[in-house]
């Protein structure tokens, strides 16, 4: 069983998200078992005061080490403790299959400006972004990250082959999908998706998955 352990300001964000479709299937399955831990229940003032100014000055608030030091010593956790981070590197298919095959992750998210650093060089095991764009705080990317990893549990899909047909399973992208009606608006499907012959359906899929692979290389070339 994974622990996925959820350390944030905003704990009712996950409440919903958590309890639909996928997340809610690994955790009825058994594969999986979520801890939100609200930051400022690790807090000593009557305020629970989260952030502070930064040293040195400058515009915006820094969220404060303490609370993130004490809610992970807590909850126990163990590494990986992710800091989700626009400094971070950018998380991939492989990041969510090593979760997905450990017994823990922690995922800890911040808001306002930034995180005292201390948090990234003492706390956390690593930092991880979504892309290179800033989020209003990381619960969203901590939601995306959780999602991409436990899908990948047993008892979280009806359906495992589907997930391995799925963009990047296998480091590339997965050719596009079709369903009926075999023509809509004068748009038709494909015709050897319609021929029944599933060993050209296979070579057709892998020559389009590995076109759409080169095109997402180049326009990332071209960015």
């Amino acid at each position: 069983m994974l622990r996925v352990n959820i350390v944030t300001i905003f704990p009712d964000f996950f409440a919903g998200p958590l309890s639909l479709s996928i997340p809610a299937r690994a955790a009825a399955a058994g594969s999986v078992v979520y801890r939100v831990a609200d930051l400022r229940d690790f807090t000593h003032d009557r305020h629970r005061t989260v952030d502070d100014y930064p040293y040195g000055g400058g515009p915006g608030m820094v969220m404060k080490p303490a609370p993130f030091f004490e809610a992970v010593e807590h909850l126990g956790a163990r590494a990986p403790i992710v800091l989700v981070s626009a400094r971070g590197r950018r998380f991939t298919h492989a990041d969510a299959t090593r979760f997905a095959a450990g017994e823990e992750l922690t995922l800890l998210c911040g808001h306002y400006k930034d995180v005292d650093q201390r948090v990234a060089d003492a706390l956390a095991t690593e930092e991880i972004s979504l892309g290179d764009f800033v989020l209003s705080g990381g619960e969203p990317a901590a939601l995306a990250i959780v999602d991409a990893t436990v899908r990948l549990l047993p008892g979280a899909m009806s359906d495992f082959d589907s997930a391995r047909t799925d963009s990047f399973f296998e480091g590339g992208l997965s050719a596009p999908s079709y369903t009926r009606p075999p023509e809509y608006r004068g748009l038709r499907v494909p015709d050897v998706l319609l021929s029944g012959d599933h060993k050209r359906i296979a070579e057709w899929r892998r020559v389009e998955g590995e076109r759409q692979t080169r095109r997402l290389t180049r326009d990332d070339e071209r960015a």
